[in-house]
């Protein structure tokens, strides 16, 4: 299968890695605006060749893992240069705004609208990882826009990567992204920089920091070149989970100025109930 990969980072260059175990006839060609991440994918076997837009005629798949601000320029000009048994799925994390921006361009059906709920805190070809999907949730949003043979196409593809497929519509996979991923990062990111400022004063903070404040705070080392523009674009959920995110947080300040420490017990022992709804996930990975 010839195969172009828009973007050579953790995502699409994850995507090429388990291509390469899963099909190795097929050849990949690489295409990303900085220049180090082709060679460095180039010198990893990620990619068998570098390439333009000129390869996408060419193409039997399109895999594009660009910021979403970007995404919504291009995806119109890669469906323009593809031909019509070529399928192209991206890897954004939002998704009404890209779909209402390919809903009338005459090569919509070729478009698979994906997220797969899949990566690290990492970002490059080198953060690139085999079997990064396998056991992963991929988000479909409107199918059934999609040429049916382009579909079938692309679903074996994940199917043998072992990913679980939901479909959902693009205005549900932002409202609900917002709680589980995006309001996960600002939490994070607000949390180091919470730390960072009080370090300033108290040098021993980082030497006290345990396990617990390590993961916490893992997602503060993602890329904000990546999340300003998710961001931007699912603003309206975003808020939302903000506001409820700082009224439960008010909610347990309350709680401990009026010394209830039994309200308290209840409220972290209520939440201990994730534990269940976590653990019956199938499929679920430590990432």
């Amino acid at each position: 299968m010839n195969i172009v990969v828009i973007g050579i980072g953790l995502i699409g260059g994850s995507f090429a890695k388990d291509i390469k175990r899963l099909r190795p006839a097929s050849v990949i060609h690489g295409i990303d605006t900085n220049e180090e991440h082709l060679e460095a994918a180039a010198a990893l076997g990620l990619i068998d060749e570098k390439a333009t837009y000129e390869a996408l005629s060419e193409a039997e798949m399109v895999i594009v893992s660009i910021p979403v601000d970007v995404l919504m320029g291009e995806l119109p000009k890669i469906l323009d240069a593809v031909n019509d048994d070529c399928v192209v799925f991206d890897g954004g994390s939002t998704k009404s705004l890209i779909c209402k921006a390919l809903d009338d361009h005459p090569k919509r059906r070729n478009y698979l609208a994906c997220h797969p709920i899949a990566g690290t805190e990492f970002s490059g070809p080198k953060a690139a990882l085999e079997g990064l999907y396998e056991g992963k949730t991929n988000i479909i949003c409107e199918v059934e826009k999609t040429a049916f043979k382009l579909q079938e196409k692309t679903l074996e593809l994940f199917q043998e990567m072992g990913m679980r497929i939901r479909y959902m519509s693009p205005e549900a996979h932002d409202k609900h992204i917002a709680y589980v991923s995006h309001l996960s990062h600002i939490s994070s990111f607000m949390l180091g920089k919470t730390v960072i400022e009080k370090e300033k004063n108290e040098r021993d903070i980082f030497d006290m920091a345990g396990s617990g404040f390590e993961s916490t705070v893992r997602l503060a080392k993602s890329s904000p070149a990546m999340w300003t523009p998710i961001f931007e674009q699912n603003k309206v959920n975003v808020i939302e989970t903000l506001e409820e995110y700082i009224g439960n947080l008010e909610a347990f300040k309350a709680l401990l100025i009026k010394d209830d420490y039994e309200g308290i017990y209840k409220e972290m022992d209520n939440t201990n109930k994730i534990k269940e709804i976590l653990n019956g996930i199938p499929f679920r990975k430590k990432e």
